[in-house]
């Protein structure tokens, strides 16, 4: 069941030739920048304050304990469930709900519920709601003071675990896997969260500050005075607080999705990766992550030093920045899994445990309809998602820099903006070019 690990579509999809792929990709970057420093000359995205309101009723309701109360309890209700059948369930995990529900619907659907309706999963988290219920027993957090200088490091070591889980691990797939690392990741988190407090979920649960951070790109926001706004997603994206840890969180996604494109060549499955060991795929992703951190923080650092900023700070400033770039592999990667293998998940919850004559929904006897999407479409939105992503990068690098320092000449930015071409370039061939 190696879809269930692996959205990449064929890398034979790709209906134009790679060449042209590659430069035209890399062409539409630099260009971009080139009428960037043209045109763009004062920072022309809104604030932080920016945004129109909702009304106060919408913003009662949703910021109200009666609805994310009910969105953890409900949350709760399925995490559960998922749990019990992992262990009860069919032994078969192409038959199991468990794996199917954690690694496409939960882990792939993130991305597109985190666009459209914002952070989710900090509304919805049911760690939370359990943390609550065990509050009353709990002492004081003793390491409540420690967390802000934290940052999201623990974040991105959680994701660095999971993502090892879902790429590396061989049995990732087996219901029994799926079941242990949701118990092992509650108990953990939740005995972290009794250390330093709520606070933790926001700054080391990793599947709340990876839904948080792709909803920096949402048209929903939140004002300094706490008000829900409608607003430029570009202008969330700058929003984003610089805390320590955060271009860690987006390197690792970067990294990884960058280690999922190089497992399918044929480099990596008849050399490095022929043994598909635990020690092969480790080594794997740490080096793609090793990589992809080495040239951001080159091209940041370098782009710092020539705007004669502190090149310390430039990496965590910038961070924000390369979201969009790290949205555009993660659909790149998993679209054709949430739209074809995405599909399991409602035919098998029809009949969870597998019994005879039980189809809750009516869908137990449908199957998988692969033409539910094209290959050439696949490709098409594959490209099209690092592309735009790219684009979209350079602008918010370029908007940063105006306000960072508006004196300096913006192509103060061109080590970055080289290293985000790099990006381009090699998200591309890995996808399509082995």
């Amino acid at each position: 069941m190696t879809a269930v690990a692996h959205g990449v579509g064929s890398r034979t999809d790709l209906p134009i030739p790679l060449g042209l792929a590659l430069y035209g990709a890399g062409a539409a970057i630099l260009f971009g920048f080139a009428v960037l420093l043209l045109f763009w000359r004062t920072p022309k995205i809104g604030g932080p304050d920016s945004g129109r309101p909702l009304p106060a009723g919408v913003q009662r309701v949703l910021d109200s304990p009666v609805t994310r109360r009910g969105l953890q309890a409900v949350a709760l209700a399925l995490a559960v469930l998922v749990v019990v059948v992992a262990f009860a369930g069919p032994a078969d995990g192409d038959r199991n709900l468990a794996p199917w529900a954690l690694y496409v619907t939960f882990w792939v659907g993130l991305v597109p519920a985190s666009l459209l309706l914002g952070p989710v999963w900090r509304v919805a988290n049911p760690l939370r709601l359990l943390h609550r219920a065990l509050r009353p027993v709990l002492p004081v957090p003793p390491g409540a003071g420690r967390l802000p200088a934290l940052g999201l490091w623990p974040a991105a070591a959680s994701l660095v675990i999971f993502l090892w889980l879902e790429l590396v691990y061989p049995d990732r797939a087996e219901p029994v896997t799926v079941g242990v690392f949701l118990l092992v990741h509650a108990v953990v988190h939740l005995a972290l969260a009794a250390w330093f407090g709520e606070e933790w979920f926001a700054r080391g649960e990793c599947f709340e500050v990876y839904s948080t951070l792709i909803a920096r790109l949402s048209p929903w926001g939140r004002r300094d005075d706490g008000r829900l706004v409608l607003r430029n997603p570009l202008a969330n994206a700058l929003a984003t607080p610089e805390l320590p840890g955060l271009a860690a969180v987006v390197v690792v996604l970067l990294g990884s999705t960058a280690f999922d494109g190089l497992s399918r060549t044929v480099f990596w499955q008849t050399g490095p990766g022929a043994a598909n060991d635990v020690f092969s795929g480790t080594v794997g992703l740490a080096v793609m992550i090793g990589v992809v951190a080495g040239l951001y923080v080159l091209g940041a650092r370098l782009s710092g030093r020539m705007g004669r900023q502190d090149p310390a700070i430039q990496p965590r400033r910038y961070a924000s920045t390369v979201v969009p770039i790290a949205l555009g592999y993660t659909v790149a990667h998993y679209f054709s899994l949430l739209v074809l293998d995405g599909q399991k998940t409602p035919i098998l919850a029809s009949n969870p445990f597998g019994t005879a004559g039980v189809d809750l929904f009516g869908t137990y006897g449908n199957v998988v309809d692969l033409s539910a999407v094209s290959a050439d479409a696949i490709a098409y939105v594959q490209v099209l998602a690092v592309v735009v992503g790219h684009v979209l990068g350079v602008t918010l690098a370029h908007e940063r820099a105006l306000r960072a320092a508006p004196r300096r000449p913006a192509s103060d930015q061109l080590p970055l903006v080289i290293v985000m071409v790099l990006f381009t370039v090699g998200g591309l061939g890995l996808l399509f070019g082995f």
